[in-house]
């Protein structure tokens, strides 16, 4: 394991890039943050959810990291992975994505949508699909009609993705919002574009008019 872990510039970012090499850029930043801008092909993994549990989940320990962190967090949250096993951390960027911006870095974003646009869209757009990635058992308890549930922990596997069309928009969303962010960030990363987080998830879904909610009777027996 390095016992050190140096700041890696934006020009060394760019180039790690578009050499094409085989490393994840992590963001643990707060998810407004994140949604607002992000290096393209970041994961999102935010310090102030449930992070080392979906660090875990969601990547190999083998895998190479730079990690993308708020301003004086990046010293923790790289004690945090290396504690979890994380052994091939590369740095951190320097200046966070602040630099990034500054330095005229190519910028990804997230829209979020609250759940009245998501009631407004489903009567007119063939190809929305509403995502839904909660654990099995929310999905049993209430869900929206049609929604097709991955759990987050589900959705690193290609295989669960390959039901999805380019032409499909899909609108994400989870109980509050903290594992949408992370499953839109996981969508654009394997190419998926055509994505919308949903605000609040679940919390405001239920209770907005116009959207028909279902329980899955038979799973929660």
């Amino acid at each position: 394991m390095k016992q050190s872990v140096q700041p890696v510039s934006v020009a060394e970012l760019k180039k790690m890039k578009s050499r094409d090499e085989d490393f994840v850029i992590l963001d643990t930043r707060n998810t407004v943050e994140f949604s607002d801008g992000f290096v393209p092909g970041s994961i999102f993994i935010g310090s102030d959810g449930n992070f080392v549990e979906w660090a875990l989940d969601l990547l190999p320990l083998t895998v190479r990291i730079v990690l993308i962190a708020e301003k004086d967090k990046e010293e923790e949250n790289i004690k945090r992975l290396m504690g979890a096993g994380f052994a091939n951390i590369e740095g951190f960027l320097e200046g966070g994505f602040a630099a990034w911006e500054k330095a005229g870095g190519e910028i990804d974003m997230i829209i979020n949508v609250d759940a009245a646009e998501l009631a407004m869209d489903i009567p007119f757009d063939e190809n929305l699909i509403v995502l839904d990635v909660r654990r099995p058992v929310e999905y049993a308890e209430g869900h929206v009609e049609n929604a097709i549930n991955v759990p987050l922990s589900d959705l690193s596997d290609p295989g669960n993705l390959v039901q999805f069309e380019d032409r499909n928009n899909l609108y994400i969303h989870c109980a509050g919002g903290y594992r949408s962010v992370i499953a839109a960030s996981i969508l654009k990363q394997q190419g998926y574009h055509n994505i919308r987080n949903i605000s609040g998830g679940w919390e405001y879904i239920k209770h907005t008019k116009g959207i028909n909610i279902v329980k899955e009777t038979s799973a929660l027996n």
